[in-house]
């Protein structure tokens, strides 16, 4: 593909109301702006995991009323080799992975920064929701101003060099907003739905998909002193904490409370569970595999501050302390589900200081 892009930003598009205002946005600056839709999954047309078509029609559209070329990079073979093949390696371990945060590692700001500064583009701009600071110490990574939105969790494992070369427009305004100024424009993404999940998935059944990809092998649900209870459909389908689709609800004994998921036991396909929401779910602490500081290096080998251990959950205070293989994080209060293959994510006040995969829960 050949593009004049000397001096220019190039935006990833992905043909949502966020992305298209963000480019609005740089192209009202004065910003000499092209956009580009990523592809990073080959769509299977009989199934349609993806809705990709459609949202390429919304980026074509979208830069039509902004006034800027667009373009179209495929990263299939580097999506699938960096983030899709980790993501099943990880359901196979037994496993909940994140293969977002991945994503923006190795796709987003990797690939496709690696495309953008080869072409002559100066920097990559997206539709995240969060702000950078430019300091005498390096960039930092803050939180966004609409803290219901704030992505920094899935951002956490970016690099000094990479968040450099990265424009985030609509860090400091509320979703609300950017909705409001689509609106204005005119823009034909305006009152487009918010995507969720994993793209590849879509809004398809997950364990239909997960088929597709690894053999469910069927085993026994136990409680805890190993008693069956009913069988599961493989454990890659289940995550700690999970309370529905268990298919034990309907059992006489016990107390008539729900059942919960509290771990798995990998060498003999076992799902173990706990009737009520008892001391078994929660956890005091939590190991993480090595742990990367986006400043480059944690702030001292012990100290304290805010995580959190997944997307949708509030800061709770922590003590971490660094270790030769990853991260000890002990918790002021106890934490619920807590659930290896996700990431726990850092922060001092405003500031997201970097993140590390959840090992193992210490209970």
């Amino acid at each position: 593909m050949e593009m004049n892009t000397q001096g220019t930003t190039i935006i990833g598009m992905s043909g949502g109301v966020d992305s298209s205002v963000a480019a609005l946005l740089l192209k009202r600056q004065g910003k000499n702006l092209i956009g580009v839709f990523m592809k990073n999954w080959e769509e299977d047309e009989e199934s349609g995991l993806c809705t990709a078509t459609q949202d390429f029609s919304d980026v074509r559209q979208t830069a039509a009323v902004i006034g800027i070329p667009y373009y179209t990079v495929n990263f299939a073979k580097e999506y699938y080799d960096r983030v899709f093949t980790y993501f099943l390696e990880e359901y196979k371990a037994g496993r909940t992975p994140n293969p977002d945060v991945l994503c923006n590692c190795e796709i987003k700001f990797k690939a496709f920064l690696e495309f953008a500064l080869k072409s002559g583009a100066e920097a990559i701009a997206t539709g995240h929701y969060a702000r950078l600071a430019h300091t005498s110490d390096g960039v930092k990574l803050l939180k966004a101003k609409d803290k219901s939105k704030d992505q920094t969790y899935f951002l956490a494992g970016l690099t000094q060099k990479q968040l450099e070369k990265a424009i985030f427009p609509i860090g400091d305004l509320l979703k609300s907003e950017v909705r409001q100024i689509a609106q204005e424009a005119g823009l034909p993404t305006a009152y487009k739905k918010d995507s969720t999940g994993v793209c590849f998935i879509g809004e398809r059944n997950f364990k239909k998909f997960l088929m597709q990809y690894l053999p469910a092998q069927k085993g026994d649900i136990v409680d805890l002193k190993g008693n069956v209870l009913g069988k599961h459909d493989g454990l890659m389908f289940y995550t700690i904490g999970q309370r529905r689709g268990l298919g034990i609800g309907g059992l006489k004994n016990g107390t008539g409370e729900s059942f919960f998921v509290v771990d798995k036991d990998l060498e003999r396909n076992r799902l173990i569970v706990t009737q009520g929401e008892g001391r078994e779910l929660y956890s005091r602490a939590l190991e993480t595999s090595k742990f990367h500081f986006i400043a480059g290096e944690p702030p001292s080998d012990t100290f304290r501050c805010m995580a959190k251990f997944r997307y949708r959950q509030n800061d709770t205070p922590v003590t971490v302390t660094i270790g030769k293989e990853g991260a000890l994080i002990e918790f002021d209060e106890l934490q619920r589900a807590i659930t290896p293959g996700q990431y726990a994510v850092l922060y001092d006040g405003e500031e997201c200081l970097g993140c590390g995969v959840i090992e193992r829960a210490i209970k």
